[in-house]
């Protein structure tokens, strides 16, 4: 599915301190609304996993800001973290949803009851069905496949007898990437236009990894990009207790 790419702007009309306290109200009431609609759901009897995923695809923001902490909902404008949405909306509800069904969905990842890929696009919406099937390859599948070939590459030096070390993560960044991670990452930077660092947040590590993503994709040939899924996708489904993905 091709990811909607956000059109870049050279020229930006300065916007008056009113228009931005206009925008911000209008912001938070969208976001109330939401929140208030949430709670409503569940209090009327709705099971909360289908007023949640119903409340995410109302969700009007691609990140917000909350006591000084940045929550990235939409990835470089692409790629959907439902799960760390989901994250802020239950903490909305608090002693309406089971402490321990929403541990599973916010560190498992697992809703207490089953909801078909159909339903889960049809209460989201198909754009940020979309964007989420970006989050799902482009970071999820990614982890997975650099997981993997870090497992090559430690399996190929026990052959040899040299012993686990931090250099088996660079060599792996190398197979799969042409390069170091530490010389990605600053070029990763310098295209977002932002400082290096020695450090790196949750949210940068997940962008970082959608765009090393989308560097592979773009620069390997068809055959190649399809067996690195299915390598990355084996290795999802092996983390998740199932032996093969279907089909």
């Amino acid at each position: 599915m091709k990811s909607a790419t956000k059109t870049q702007r050279n020229h930006r009309h300065p916007v008056d301190t009113p228009t931005l306290d206009l925008l911000s109200r209008a912001e938070d009431s969208t976001v109330r609304a939401v929140v208030d609609w949430l709670n409503g759901a569940i209090s009327e009897g709705k099971e909360w996993p289908q007023a949640l995923l119903e409340a995410i695809g109302r969700w009007p923001l691609p990140q917000e800001e909350i006591n000084g902490v940045r929550h990235q909902y939409l990835l470089l404008g692409e790629a959907f973290d439902w799960l760390t949405l989901a994250g802020r909306l239950l903490a909305t509800v608090d002693g309406c949803v089971p402490e321990a069904d929403k541990e599973a969905l916010l560190f498992q990842s697992r809703l207490p009851q089953e909801v078909s890929e159909s339903q889960f696009r049809s209460l989201i919406g198909p754009e940020k069905y979309g964007a989420h099937l970006n989050y799902f390859y482009g970071v999820i599948v990614e982890e997975s496949l650099l997981l993997a070939v870090e497992e090559e590459v430690r399996k190929e030096r026990t052959c040899l007898g040299l012993r686990d070390s931090e250099e088996v993560a660079e060599l792996a960044h190398q197979r799969l990437h042409g390069d170091t991670r530490e010389a990605l990452l600053r070029v990763f930077r310098q295209e977002m236009s932002r400082p290096d660092s020695f450090s790196i947040s949750i949210t940068e590590l997940k962008e970082f990894t959608y765009w090393l993503f989308k560097r592979r994709v773009n620069s390997a040939d068809s055959s190649r990009v399809a067996s690195d899924t299915k390598k990355g996708l084996e290795r999802v489904f092996r983390m998740d207790g199932i032996n093969s993905p279907p089909g």
